[in-house]
C-alpha cells in the first residue's frame, strides 16, 4: 500500500454510530473542564429529580401498579444510558462498571446499562496515522504494507484496523481514542466529588453503602483498561492458559508495535459465534459449539481463575474447522486461589441443600454482609435451594442461570447482600453464555454442563485431599444425626429455663422507633434542602450567564425541591407528636 493510500480518510465504519464523533462535545479540544463539570452535575442532580419523582404516587396519575413502575424505571434506565454515551468513554465504561452491581440498582438499569457497548462511533482516520506514527516513531508506510482505513470495530476506549505488517503477517491494530488519559483525569476528579456527596449528603451513602469504595474500584478498572499493554498481558496470559486446548485460540501480541496507546495482535479471522446461518452453511456443530464455549468458560473459572469478563458475542468467533476464537482482553476476572475454595464450598453446600454452609459461604466469599440476625436470608435461600434442585437438569424446566441470577438479586434488594464485581462477572458472563447456547441449540442448558464438570473438578480435589464434598456430607450427616439424638433433651432444657426466666425475649422500643422514623424524615428532607440550594445556585449563574430558558427549568425544579422539603417538614412534625 502506498502513502498515499495510507493517508485516505476513512469509510464510515458499520460498527460506528450515525452521529458523526466530532459531533460529540467531549471529543473537542475547545471542551473545557467548566462545560464538562456544568454536563456532568446536570446529568446527576436530574437523577436525584426523577428518583424523587418516582417514589411520588401523584406522578403517575393515581397508585401505580407494578407494571407502571417496571416501566417508568424501564424509561429511566433508556435515558440514563443514552446520556452515558452522549457524556463519552469515561461514563460508557462506568455504565458498564455499574452494570455488574445488580446489588446497587433495579434490573431494568442492570440490562440496559450492559448495552452501552452496542453504540460507539469511530474517529477519523486522520487521527489513527497521527497516533500509530507517534508511538511508533516513524512513518506509517515504513512499518505497514497495509493499513486498512476502514475500522472493523469501535469501541468506548478505541477502535481496532486491520493491517499488514512488512514481515508479511497479517495483524489487527488497537488505537486509542485520542485525549482519553486528559479526559480520564477531569471525570475521575468531577466523579470524585460526586461519590463524596452520595456518601456524606445523601441517605444512599448514609445507609451502609461505601460509595468511596465504589468509586475507588471504578477509578483503578478504568486506568487498567486504558493501559494497552495490559491487554497486551491479559491476552498472553489467556493464551498460555488454553495451549493444551487445540479448540480453543487465542492471538498472539506483536509487542514490537504496541504500546500503552495502541496493541497489534494476530489477525484471526472467524465466523461471528451468534450467526447461527453462517456456522450452518460452513458445516460447523452448533450444538457442540454451545457445548465448547461453556466448558471453556467452566475452566476459566474454577481451573484457571481468570476469566473473560465480557464474553459477548462479539468477542468470540468461530473457525469453519470447530475452533473458537476469543477477542479482547480489555476487561478480565480474576478468581484467587482461596476464592476458588469457597466457591466449591458454596457449591457443595448447593448440592447438599444446606442453606446454613450456603451463608456461610457467602459470607466468606463477600458476597453477604454477616449481620445479627441472617434468619431470613436463611429462609429464602432454603426456599430457592429446595425449588433449584427439585428439577432435572435435562428438563424442559430446568432452572437456568439467568432465573438463578435474577432471584438472587431480587433477593439481595431486600436483605444485606453486596454482590462483588467479579462475582457479578460471572453470573453476567454465564447468562451471555446461556443464551448464546439457545441461540445456537435451542436444547441448550447451562446447568446441564456445569454440574458435571464441577463434579470432576470436586473428585480430583476429594483425591488430592482437600475439603471435599464428600467431608461435607459426613459431617452434615453427622451433625444431622446428633442434633436428632439430642432433641428431646434441649425441648426439655429450653421449657425449663424459659419458666426460670432465664430465656430473653427480645421487643422493640416503641420510642425508639419513632424517633427513627423522625431521624429518616430529617434526613430526607436535608436531602431535599441540599438539591434545592444546588438547583438554586445553578438557575442564578445560568441566568449571568444568559441561558434564559435553561435558568428557567432549573427554578421550576427548586420550586418542586423546595416542595418536597416543605413536606418533609411536616411529616416529622407529625411523628413528633405520634
Amino acid at each position: 500500500m502506498t502513502a498515499t493510500e495510507l493517508s485516505k480518510p476513512a469509510i464510515a465504519s458499520s460498527s460506528a454510530a450515525a452521529k458523526p464523533y466530532d459531533s460529540y462535545r467531549w471529543a473537542r479540544n475547545s471542551y473545557t473542564r467548566t462545560g464538562r463539570l456544568i454536563d456532568i452535575w446536570r446529568f446527576v442532580l436530574l437523577i436525584l429529580f426523577y428518583n424523587w419523582l418516582d417514589a411520588k404516587n401523584w406522578s403517575y396519575g393515581g397508585a401505580p401498579s407494578d407494571e407502571k413502575r417496571a416501566k417508568r424505571r424501564r424509561t429511566r434506565a433508556i435515558w440514563i444510558r443514552e446520556t452515558m454515551l452522549h457524556l463519552g468513554p469515561t461514563f460508557i465504561k462506568v455504565g458498564q462498571f455499574f452494570s455488574t452491581r445488580a446489588d446497587l440498582f433495579p434490573a431494568e438499569y442492570v440490562e440496559e446499562l450492559s448495552k452501552l457497548q452496542d453504540r460507539v462511533p469511530a474517529f477519523d482516520y486522520e487521527l489513527v496515522v497521527t497516533l500509530v506514527e507517534r508511538e511508533l516513531g516513524q512513518p506509517l508506510e515504513r512499518v505497514y504494507l497495509f493499513f486498512d482505513p476502514t475500522p472493523l470495530a469501535a469501541a468506548s476506549l478505541g477502535q481496532v484496523h486491520r493491517a499488514q505488517i512488512r514481515s508479511g503477517d497479517e495483524v489487527v491494530v488497537k488505537v486509542q481514542r485520542p485525549g482519553l488519559h486528559r479526559l480520564f483525569a477531569i471525570d475521575l476528579d468531577i466523579l470524585r466529588g460526586i461519590a463524596e456527596f452520595f456518601q456524606y449528603r445523601t441517605r444512599w451513602g448514609k445507609g451502609g453503602r461505601d460509595w468511596i469504595g465504589i468509586y475507588e474500584e471504578c477509578r483503578r478498572t478504568l486506568w487498567e483498561e486504558v493501559d494497552y499493554l495490559n491487554e497486551g498481558r491479559n491476552a498472553d496470559t489467556f493464551r498460555r492458559n488454553f495451549r493444551n486446548e487445540t479448540r480453543v485460540e487465542v492471538p498472539r501480541v506483536y509487542w514490537r508495535y504496541s504500546s500503552p496507546a495502541m496493541l497489534t495482535l494476530e489477525y484471526m479471522p472467524g465466523i461471528k459465534v451468534s450467526d447461527v446461518e453462517a456456522l450452518t452453511a460452513a458445516g460447523v456443530d452448533r450444538a457442540d459449539i454451545a457445548q465448547l464455549g461453556a466448558r471453556a468458560y467452566l475452566k476459566q473459572v474454577l481451573e484457571d481463575g481468570f476469566f473473560h469478563a465480557d464474553p459477548h458475542p462479539g468477542n468470540i468467533a468461530v473457525r469453519p474447522d470447530g475452533t473458537m476464537i476469543f477477542y479482547d482482553f480489555g476487561m478480565m476476572g480474576r478468581v484467587q486461589t482461596n476464592t476458588k475454595d469457597k466457591m466449591m464450598s458454596l457449591m457443595a453446600s448447593i448440592v447438599t441443600r444446606d442453606a446454613d454452609a450456603m451463608v456461610q459461604a457467602m459470607i466468606e466469599l463477600g458476597a453477604l454482609q454477616p449481620t445479627g440476625d441472617v434468619g431470613p436470608v436463611r429462609r429464602s435461600m432454603q426456599y430457592m435451594l429446595d425449588n433449584f434442585m427439585d428439577q432435572p437438569m435435562d428438563s424442559h424446566a430446568a432452572v437456568s442461570m439467568a432465573e438463578i441470577g435474577d432471584d438472587l438479586y431480587d433477593l439481595a434488594r431486600d436483605q444485606p447482600f453486596r454482590f462483588p464485581a467479579t462475582f457479578t462477572f460471572v453470573m453476567r458472563a454465564f447468562s451471555t453464555l446461556e443464551g448464546l447456547g439457545k441461540v445456537l441449540d435451542p436444547q441448550f442448558n447451562f446447568m446441564a454442563v456445569a454440574q458435571p464438570y464441577a463434579t470432576e473438578l470436586m473428585s480430583d480435589r476429594i483425591e488430592a485431599g482437600a475439603n471435599t464434598l464428600i467431608d461435607q456430607i459426613g459431617k452434615q450427616a453427622a451433625q444431622f444425626t446428633n442434633t436428632s439424638l439430642s432433641l428431646p433433651r434441649r425441648i426439655e432444657e429450653t421449657l425449663t429455663k424459659f419458666e426460670q426466666g432465664d430465656i430473653r425475649v427480645r421487643t422493640r422500643a416503641v420510642e425508639t422507633d419513632r424517633l427513627l422514623r423522625q431521624l429518616a424524615v430529617l434526613g430526607t428532607a436535608t436531602v431535599y434542602a441540599i438539591i434545592l440550594g444546588t438547583l438554586l445556585l445553578t438557575a442564578t449563574q445560568l441566568l449571568i450567564a444568559g441561558f434564559v430558558k435553561f435558568a428557567i427549568a432549573a427554578f421550576v425544579l427548586a420550586g418542586l425541591a423546595a416542595i418536597a422539603v416543605i413536606q418533609s417538614l411536616m411529616r416529622a412534625r407529625r411523628s413528633r407528636r405520634l
